[in-house]
Parts: C-alpha cells; structure tokens; sequence
C-alpha cells in the first residue's frame, strides 16, 4: 500500500529509547515494551489510544518511543493518534513479519512480543498510511467492486435457473448480452410460479446491484472532482490509453499519494506484474508474474491494456512482438500482461512527472490526435476475459 504518511522505509532504531509492539483487536491491545538490550514487559489493556498514551506518558516519561502494530481490520485510528502524540508508528503488513520457522504456539502477547523484536532490530517495513482523502476514494472504489461483484453473481444466477430449468436464455448480441431488451425478455419468459418468483428476485437483484454500481460511479467522480489533488491524477491518468475513470480511480485509491513513488518498477511489483525468480549462482530462473498487491486493480489494468492495444500504435506493437515470441495457447496471455506491465510505467511517468501522456507514433514523433482504433484482433489473440491464476 502506497499512501500519504511518515516515510518508514528510513526508520531507525538507534533513535529510539522504547519499543512497543502492539497486536490490536476490536477490545483490547496486547502490548509488549522493550529497550535495546532486553523486555521490559507486556501487558493488556482496552481498545482505545488514550490508555495507551497514557500509560506511556506516565511509564517512559521524556523517552523516544516507538510503536508498531499490524495492519488489520481495525485501520489507521491508532496510528492517527500515536502521530498526532508525535510518537513514531509503523503499520506492517502481517505477511511481511518476520517468524521463527517451527512456531506453534500464538497467542497476543506473543504476537506483540514479535513485532516489538522486530521493530527493535530494524526488521520491520511500514505500509505507507493514506490521508484522509485517499482513504475516503478507497472505501468508494471498494463499495464499487461489491456492486459489480453482487450484479455479476445475479447474473450468473439467473443463466443458472434457466440451464436448470431447461428455459433458453434469451437471443442477444455478443457485446451486450444484459441489454435492456434481454432483462425485458426474461420478465416475460413462460415458466412455473415458483421460477417465476425466483426469477423476478433475481432480476430485481441484477437491478438493485446495477443501480447502486452508477450510484456509487457518481459519487466517485463527484468526490474526485471536489479534491484538486484527485481531479487533477485523474485527469493525468485518464490522458494514458487504456486508462479510464473506473481504473484511474482504482489506482489512486491504492496507491495513494504519488509523492512516495521511488521508482518506476515499485508500481508494476505492487500490483503483482512483474516476474518471480528463484535463482541461485549462476542459475537464472524467472516464473509467472507474482501476483501480489489487489488482484482487482491487476485484472482491471489487464482489461485495460486489450483496449490500450488498439488505441495506441507503439503499444500494439509491442504486444505483436512480445506474441510472436511465445507457443501459441499461451502467447496472448502473456503478452497482454506484458502490455499491462507497460502501463504502470506511463502510470509512473504521468504521476511523478505530474503531467498528461501524449502519444506517440512509431517514429517518436508527437501525434496531435489519439490512434485511430486498428482492426479487430485475431480469435487466437483475443480469448477474451484474461485468467490471472
């Protein structure tokens, strides 16, 4: 996670007198203290950062303390407020802690007591924590996603109880198979009573999850356009073939603040695009891609970069030559991933350089207007919805 925050990948423990490792749920911190040289002691305590505070105030007074917890269901509230004390704070990611092979025994003190041994030998990496406004667009872009995955499972269901039934699903075209035409068709399919009735739930399902996906659309560009910093990302996101308001929403909501973007190859390993490799010596061995960071985010980028081919020239051919290289039951995937690993550099580029994206032609000369869209791709080079496992 990617976000506007305390730089922590600088943090280091010889500036600290106090180590605190905190292992947070809904009632109560497992907290667990440690000096440079030894335990102090752990102890439980209520949910809440003012006994927390407190409770250091009055036990390490005039001390450097620092603090560590991990990232979880229960937010940034703690983090806030361990900030806002001027108190240094790390979020981890729970999978990035370091863990004694063989372990079989935790429990809360004992997971605090572990981030507290971490984050006292410098062990520990800190997400970046969002802002407010970065955290807001998430939660937007979250509630999108649950919209879009409650109308698909209404549809689902509903092609599900036709096949059952033996009823044929109405005749549509390829590119819109949920038309208005298609949903008027199967309010009026003859069937039983009782797959009437559950056919009409499962059209006002479908209908209910399509409204609340253009609601919760509306709020989004609502809310993008009442935050300059926001608006103006997503204009310079938007300006990248294959980059609409849906996938540049996404992607400022997970990266969060531009201004901690290092590198041009921290975007493409944060949602997963980039190689894995297990080599040793000389013995060089790269596999698929990781897969890490949002599967969401990666699948939408994939779906972009089949659009991005077609509008922009360079990258077209780039994808031509990335297929070429490949077997072909697997050349289509690969190099649309190849494609998709290309965008995070121009989603790089229009960020930290804060500027729109101009296409180019195949001789690096500036067009004034965008590719037209080539032909249709070949069957063989377009299956359609791309597997990301």
């Amino acid at each position: 996670m990617l976000g506007k925050g305390q730089l922590n990948h600088d943090f280091n423990p010889r500036d600290y007198d106090i180590f605190a490792g905190l292992d947070v749920d809904a009632r109560s911190i497992s907290a667990s203290f440690g000096e440079s040289d030894g335990m102090i002691r752990s102890l439980r305590m209520p949910s809440r950062a003012e006994n927390l505070l407190a409770y250091v105030r009055k036990q390490f007074p005039r001390q450097r303390v620092a603090f560590a917890y991990e990232a979880g269901p229960t937010g940034y509230g703690l983090y806030d407020q361990l900030i806002a004390a001027g108190h240094r704070c790390l979020v981890v990611a729970p999978s990035m802690v370091p863990s004694a092979p063989g372990q079989r025994v935790k429990t809360n003190r004992l997971d605090g007591l572990k981030l507290m041994t971490g984050l006292r030998g410098g062990q520990l990496k800190s997400i970046q924590v969002p802002s407010t406004a970065y955290r807001d667009l998430r939660h937007l872009t979250q509630l999108r996603d649950t919209a879009v995955r409650q109308a698909t499972a209404a549809k689902c269901r509903i092609k599900a109880l036709l096949l059952f039934e033996g009823i044929p699903f109405p005749e549509c075209p390829v590119t819109n198979p949920w038309s208005n035409r298609v949903i008027q068709q199967l309010k009026g399919l003859p069937c039983a009573p009782a797959v009437r009735f559950k056919l009409d739930q499962l059209l006002a399902s479908l209908a209910f999850g399509r409204e609340q996906v253009a609601q919760t659309t509306r709020e989004i560009r609502r809310f993008c356009t009442q935050e300059p910093e926001l608006n103006r990302c997503r204009a310079y996101l938007t300006s990248i073939p294959g980059i609409g308001e849906i996938i540049a929403s996404q992607l400022l909501a997970r990266i969060g603040d531009w201004r901690h973007l290092r590198h041009v190859r921290q975007l493409a390993a944060f949602v997963g695009l980039v190689a894995s490799e297990h080599s040793t010596g000389e013995d060089i061995r790269r596999g698929s891609i990781t897969r890490s960071g949002d599967g969401r985010l990666r699948a939408k980028l994939i779906q972009g970069a089949w659009s991005a081919i077609r509008r922009d020239g360079e990258l077209r051919e780039f994808y031509q030559r990335i297929y070429q290289r490949h077997p072909q039951h697997q050349a289509a995937r690969k190099a649309i991933v190849a494609v998709a690993r290309k965008l995070t550099t121009r989603i790089y580029a229009v960020l930290v350089e804060q500027r729109p994206y101009q296409i180019r032609g195949q001789d690096g000369v500036l067009q004034e207007e965008a590719v037209r869209p080539l032909e249709r791709l070949d069957a063989s080079q377009n299956p359609g919805r791309v597997s990301l496992s």
